[in-house]
């Protein structure tokens, strides 16, 4: 063989053995990934286990009601469980009734471990009869709990007629505990199915749309082990409301992702031939878009570490977690799966090499031109209409209460209504407060001559602290109850005052200090970092007030429906700084894929208007989709038995659908159109003479089809 043949024969060798290597790249990520969930698997079964969803455990630590529960737990007995029994008939209570609640609350006292003797308290019409018990043997200990109030329940039952309910805070947390243990499976079944249902529409493939969900599972999965982790060693607070958010954000986010890749990589299959070497331009293509998403998202969700609410500040780290491992899973084991299963998982609709996609008008590029062709009225005509939702949000109800905390009342709400029509003017809920034993005489004294409080009685004594019970004249979480906590609070600077009332007060209070904090940090974090991506004030300032304006309507429509259709009693308080984040967050996330397109379209040579128009055109279809998705996943927790979970979910998923259908397709494009170069000030953009455009080429990966 000559020179020339046995080069060839070397060149031919040489790109079998590249191929080879290349053929073996997606096993080896898929091998890493197995080994990867074998090492994880452990942690992730036990994120549950340490849950929890005590209402001391949302609060600040800070907060006085904290610390009040702080010094319980160091009282003999630690923390005190206090629940109230409710014995009532419609027509008044009879002599036998009595008797039956003597007889009942005398076997409680004899198999249970309480602290003192309960004593009736009758209401002024004969109908209700209420006993305070309250015992220190189940601690901080859930479990012991949750038993030591089953135990009361078995005993305190229904007889004859005569309705007996158990309420009071310690049954509340064991009903909250009750429906936060029931949400994991739930909400991961129903999620799991809304996104197959919308993947197997996107997709119209029998096969296409399981691979991104099970790669979402996977990465749920490491999600959990990753908080499990980060629990372990940072101590970072985790809750069934944060668990619950960190599930929907890996399916929602990381289904976005997918539909993103699979979208250029179907569009590259027909321009390359190789699987391997397809995968690798959709990557280049369309991952810089994501990772900067991601990182958008990310950076606003690690905000709410600056909270000092424990709920809020502990999500903050659960859902970065949940995108980041939803990134990580389909920018490396997505692209493993797609590869090795080739071509053929497109089927009936396989992108045959060479082949053209079929021409069609979207619906995203008639929406283009009306707003090209007069972006000022459109642009103005959205401005109004936003404006006008978001008047909506004076109509929002007052502060969620506890026993409003539920879409289906449990015992524990439901004895609590008991007693708030059997005692209208008198409180039926206790008020703790921790003294220094030494000032314990004097602090009695004072509280008794607070104006609004009914009795006070002196409890346990330890640790250098005292605890005094004390009971309000006005009913539980009213007007007059708060100002009665606030003048104990005012007259003892050296007690803490605690109990379920005072824990809603440092709520409230603890929200409005965390939205002052938390809502600049993200409006400069997510500005920064679009500053940077899309070297420009214009852009970036131009998406902020965009999701802005989203955030307000959401909440204004969130005024026009949960009192008068959802018949929600209250808001509850994090709702403002929670859809912020989470709103601003996702909402700059699409619009990064258009003005990265948009910016992408102009550096080609197009022409302002027609880079606007174009990135619409192309990547309409696939943030309609992911938006679709995204706002669906979140739409799961309107399905959901808690109140605070149910109204997350409907402000974010109608604050993304605002945004995919209105605000970034017509509002941000008008205003890019109307804006011109100078949307892009101060950058080079800015200043590039106007030239006559290439015709756009359709760069590929944000044209969805199935």
């Amino acid at each position: 063989m000559g020179p020339g043949s046995t080069g060839s024969t070397g060149n031919t060798g040489s790109t079998g053995s590249t191929h080879a290597r290349r053929r073996a790249v997606p096993w080896v990520m898929l091998a890493l990934w197995i080994a990867v969930l074998a090492i994880a698997g452990p942690f992730a079964t036990q994120l549950s286990d340490v849950q929890h969803n005590r209402a001391i455990d949302y609060l600040p630590a800070s907060a006085d009601s904290t610390q009040a529960a702080k010094i319980q737990d160091r009282l003999p007995g630690g923390e005190s469980t206090e629940l109230v029994l409710v014995y009532h008939r419609d027509g008044g209570l009879t002599a036998a009734d009595r008797a039956t609640a003597d007889r009942q609350l005398a076997e409680i006292s004899g198999t249970q471990q309480l602290t003192g003797t309960p004593e009736g308290v009758p209401s002024g019409d004969g109908t209700t009869l209420m006993y305070p018990v309250a015992s220190t043997a189940p601690g901080q200990d859930e479990t012991k709990r949750d038993t030591f109030v089953e135990a009361v329940r078995d005993i305190a039952h229904d007889t004859g007629g005569l309705s007996v309910e158990v309420g009071g805070p310690g049954a509340l947390a064991t009903d909250a505990g009750k429906v936060y243990n029931s949400l994991d499976g739930p909400l991961l079944y129903t999620t799991v199915a809304v996104v197959a249902l919308l993947l197997i529409l996107i997709y119209r493939s029998p096969f296409l749309w399981l691979v991104p969900l099970v790669v979402a599972g996977v990465a749920d999965f490491l999600a959990m082990s990753v908080a499990y982790g980060l629990n372990q060693v940072f101590d970072t607070p985790v809750t069934g409301q944060g668990q619950g958010v960190m599930t929907i954000l890996v399916f929602g986010a990381g289904t976005d992702y997918a539909l993103l890749l699979v979208s250029r990589y179907r569009e590259e299959l027909r321009r390359v031939e190789r699987p391997y070497e397809a995968m690798r331009a959709a990557l280049r293509g369309c991952g810089p878009a994501v990772l900067a998403s991601s990182g958008t998202v990310a950076a606003g969700l690690l905000c709410l570490l600056a909270a000092d609410l424990n709920s809020s500040r502990g999500m903050g780290p659960l859902g970065t977690v949940g995108v980041l491992c939803a990134l990580v899973a389909m920018m490396t084991l997505l692209p493993a799966v797609l590869v090795l299963l080739g071509r053929r998982v497109f089927w009936p609709l396989v992108p045959a090499f060479g082949s053209t996609p079929k021409a069609r008008r979207s619906l995203f590029a008639a929406m283009g031109d009306s707003a090209g062709r007069r972006p000022l009225t459109v642009l103005a005509g959205g401005a109004v209409l936003l404006g006008a939702l978001a008047l909506g949000a004076f109509n929002l109800p007052g502060d969620l209460k506890q026993e409003d905390s539920f879409t289906k009342r449990p015992e524990s709400v439901t004895a609590m209504r008991t007693l708030a029509d059997a005692y209208p003017e008198r409180g039926t809920q206790p008020v703790t407060v921790l003294t220094p034993t030494g000032r314990a005489a004097d602090t009695l004294g004072t509280i008794e001559g607070t104006r609004g409080v009914e009795a006070a009685e002196r409890g346990r004594s330890g640790a250098g602290w005292t605890e005094i019970s004390v009971i309000a004249k006005a009913p539980p979480q009213s007007a007059a109850e708060t100002a009665t906590i606030k003048a104990i609070r005012s007259a003892l600077p050296d007690s803490y005052v605690g109990g379920p009332s005072a824990q809603e007060i440092d709520l409230e209070h603890t929200n409005a200090r965390d939205r002052n904090v938390v809502v600049p940090l993200v409006l400069v974090a997510v500005l920064l970092i679009l500053i940077a991506l899309l070297r420009s004030l214009v852009a970036p300032l131009l998406l902020i007030t965009a999701v802005v304006a989203v955030w307000g309507a959401s909440l204004g429509i969130a005024g026009l429906v949960f009192g008068p259709v959802f018949g929600f009693g209250g808001t509850d308080p994090g709702l403002g700084l929670l859809s912020f984040v989470f709103l601003v967050a996702l909402g700059v996330d699409y619009g990064i894929f258009l003005m990265h397109r948009m910016r992408e379209e102009s550096l080609a040579g197009a022409e302002p208007a027609a880079a606007a128009l174009t990135a619409l055109r192309t990547t309409g279809g696939v943030i309609a989709s992911a938006g679709l998705v995204l706002a669906a996943t979140f739409a799961v927790l309107t399905n959901m038995p808690l109140v605070q979970l149910v109204e997350l979910g409907f402000v974010i998923a109608i604050g993304v659908l605002l945004d995919t259908f209105l605000v970034r397709t017509y509002l941000v494009t008008s205003a890019s159109v109307a804006l011109g170069r100078k949307v892009w000030w101060p950058g080079p953009l800015s200043k590039r003479p106007a030239t006559t455009a290439p015709t756009v080429r359709e760069r590929p990966y944000s044209r969805m089809r199935g």
